[in-house]
């Protein structure tokens, strides 16, 4: 009878066994299935169903180069990318705030999207310099984006875009506009030239100016014409593809080239909160355009740089191209007193003037 016992318990333990493995292993694919499912749920990305829609309001009109050759194709490539999902509302500066204010306004979320200079929105954000265009830094369209996002030993614009979201916003499109140089009338063919000369230019124009030896006038835009035909000033800086809009052909002479910043660049950027918004997909879309539309909109101001020197060509005027030796010169007068003052701005701008520094030094540029 005990043998009988033992062996019904025996069965009765295996049994028991059996059914617990059982429960488990179903249990385990239960959850396994939940979890993948959940994990597929998670990471499918896609056009939502809803509609977003941005208001963009620039620190500028539409009588900027900016606007045609800037901020409209990236606003129809971000539509295109997004499959419709994001519409934008591209407003010129004074529709609901100031140009100066434009910056701030959407930092607070007043408008979702910005584009500017850091000539303007740099005392809210010191770093957009280091994008903007170091004084007599990168020379072209290349080499700063090999700078700035290219080359993984350099990357300067994760700075950017740290300082950025540290006060709200993200970085999301970059355009080259060319040089801004100076405009005169008399010609600048080496840097003493530059002693004693009264120019309109205002924040890093005045400092590389007064660098160089030269008298900066502070004066707006709508002021410049006049005060150059009246001779109070001697000429002024200015973003080359737009001298014509200007009509300076009529008062200056000479455009001196490659310019303080052989680059000017403007940047785009949106409010945080904005950006966060949408789903990973539409992020991801216009991640993937920012180099395209980099490249493109450069080209596009490039070409207008071409247009408004023919401009002055055709006005009579002259394009003096300064010479290496002169150009070497500048840059190390530029990178040993003005690059520092930059560095001073904040700990990212240190390191990112450190980053262009050795850039520069990569390049041959300095040594």
């Amino acid at each position: 009878m005990r043998r009988y016992s033992f062996l019904y318990l025996i069965l009765l333990l295996v049994f028991s066994i059996f059914v617990l493995v059982g429960c488990q292993e179903d249990t385990a694919s239960e959850t396994e299935g939940t979890s993948d499912s959940d994990a597929s749920s998670e990471g499918e990305s896609g056009p939502p169903d809803e509609v977003t829609k941005w208001v963009f309001q620039p620190a500028f009109d539409s009588s900027d180069a900016g606007w045609d050759n800037g901020v409209v194709p990236w606003i129809k490539a971000v539509e295109e990318a997004t499959e419709g999902t994001i519409e934008i509302e591209l407003l010129p500066a004074g529709s609901i705030t100031s140009g100066d204010e434009a910056f701030g306004a959407t930092i607070a979320g007043t408008t979702d999207l910005y584009a500017g200079w850091a000539t303007v929105y740099g005392g809210s954000m010191p770093e957009g310099t280091l994008a903007y265009g170091m004084s007599m830094g990168a020379d072209n369209t290349e080499e700063a984006w090999e700078a700035m996002w290219g080359n993984p030993d350099y990357r300067i614009g994760e700075l950017v875009q740290e300082a950025a979201n540290e006060i709200g916003l993200h970085w999301v499109g970059w355009t080259n506009q060319g040089p801004n140089a100076a405009f005169t009338n008399s010609p600048i063919t080496k840097l003493e030239d530059f002693e004693g000369r009264k120019m309109r230019a205002g924040g890093p124009q005045a400092t590389f100016l007064e660098t160089m030896g030269g008298v900066p006038v502070s004066l707006p835009g709508g002021e410049i014409y006049m005060s150059i035909d009246l001779g109070t000033i001697e000429g002024t800086f200015w973003d080359t593809g737009g001298i014509d809009d200007m009509k300076f052909q009529e008062v200056i002479d000479y455009a001196i080239l490659p310019g303080w910043t052989p680059a000017q660049h403007q940047e785009i950027y949106v409010n945080q909160d904005s950006w966060k918004s949408l789903n990973d997909w539409q992020r991801d879309q216009i991640d993937d355009i920012f180099k395209s539309t980099y490249f493109k909109t450069s080209q596009m101001h490039a070409e207008k740089v071409d247009e408004a020197l023919q401009v002055l060509k055709d006005s009579g005027g002259e394009v003096i191209t300064l010479s290496d030796e002169e150009v070497d010169r500048m840059r190390e007068k530029a990178i040993n007193e003005i690059w520092p003052k930059i560095a001073e701005e904040s700990e990212l701008n240190a390191e990112g003037v450190k980053l262009w520094k050795q850039f520069m030094k990569d390049k041959g540029k300095i040594e």
